[in-house]
Parts: C-alpha cells; structure tokens; sequence
C-alpha cells in the first residue's frame, strides 16, 4: 500500500498532538511510548520511523503544547486592543476552566516543576514557550521602554503560571478560587487594566 507523500508528516503530527496532551497531564515522565502511539492509531514499532529517542518526543510535544496555547490565545484576542487582548488573556488564564483542564491548558503553569529534571532538549523547548509568552504579553504592555515591558512581562507570567499551579495543589476548591479571583485582580492592576470596578 502506497502512501501519499505527506503520510509520514501527518502520522508524526498526529503523534505529536497526542503527546502534547499527555504531557500536560502526566509530566514528561509520565509520557509513555507505547501508550502515546497506541492512542495515535499506531504501533510502538513505528515510534523510531518518527523520533530517535523519548526525549525528542516530549521536546516536540512540549512545543505543540505551547503553540496550541498560542493559538488558542490568538483566537480569543483576535482584532482587540491591546489592553483587552490583554485583559481577556489574563481572564482566560488565571481562570477556574485553566485549573480544572491542564491537559489542554498552557505548559508553563503545568509543567514548570518537572523542568530541572529533564534533558537539554526538553528544557530548550520549554525555554522557548516561556519567552514566546513573555513577548506576547510585553507587546499588550503599554510604554515606549521595551526593556520595563519585558520586565513586566516576566513577573506577570510567572504570577500567572504560579497561581493556576497553586490553585490546582489545593484541595479547597473555595480556597482555590479566591487565590485565582485575588491573582487576577492584582495582575491586572499591575498591568495597567483598570479592573477594579469590575471584579
């Protein structure tokens, strides 16, 4: 049986996708092989037509993590200004639905624990989403001066990330939901949003 020439990049970004998903939930190390291509439709044998090793796997899974994040934030932000681009990213972020689905949310609050622990790789495909975030929300920021933005940037997405961590550590989903109510406020108050009248 004949392919089509695309087939191999298909079956691959199938893979891909899958892992993303899975890494998310489980952790890099929670990734395994055969699970992940039996959940594609494929075989284990396949794995290395696609991937020299697990550790490339989890990279690339760890880059489409991010880049479905990228798109899903770009969807919703579409067209706005950038203060309510900004806005709405920070609302959908710190948000119950962000905490309650980390296996479709973004890989810097899921993940970041796991990091120290992992190859070069790995961590060069995390290093890569975390700036990437960092220059999207440091181009809302308002301001002439591109290095206080990307300072900014940084401490507003390590907020962010760290607070839907923390929200999803505790138990308490009351105690949880007031940290997220709180961080979101205070985020964006830091960023400039005038928000107070509405939270």
């Amino acid at each position: 049986m004949r392919y089509a020439e695309t087939h191999k990049e298909e079956t691959r970004r199938r893979v891909v996708k899958t892992a993303a998903g899975a890494v998310r939930a489980n952790g890099p190390d929670g990734v395994g092989v055969a699970k992940i291509m039996a959940q594609a439709g494929l075989t284990h044998g396949g794995f290395y037509a696609h991937f020299p090793n697990k550790e490339a796997l989890v990279a690339a899974a760890i880059e489409e993590a991010f880049a479905q994040s990228r798109r899903r934030f770009g969807r919703i932000t579409d067209g706005m200004a950038a203060s309510r681009a900004l806005e709405t990213f920070v609302d959908s972020y710190v948000s119950m639905e962000h905490r309650t689905h980390p296996q479709q949310g973004c890989p810097a609050s899921s993940l970041a624990n796991y990091m120290p622990r992992q190859g070069a790789a790995v961590r060069a495909a995390f290093d890569g989403g975390v700036r990437g975030m960092i220059g999207q929300i440091a181009a809302w920021l308002p301001g002439e001066n591109l290095a206080e933005r990307e300072g900014l940037a940084n401490s507003l997405l390590a907020e962010m990330s760290g607070a839907v961590a923390l929200s999803r550590a505790v138990s308490d989903v009351a105690l949880a939901e007031r940290l997220l109510d709180e961080c979101r406020t205070r985020i964006k108050a830091r960023a400039g949003l005038a928000v107070a009248a509405q939270d």
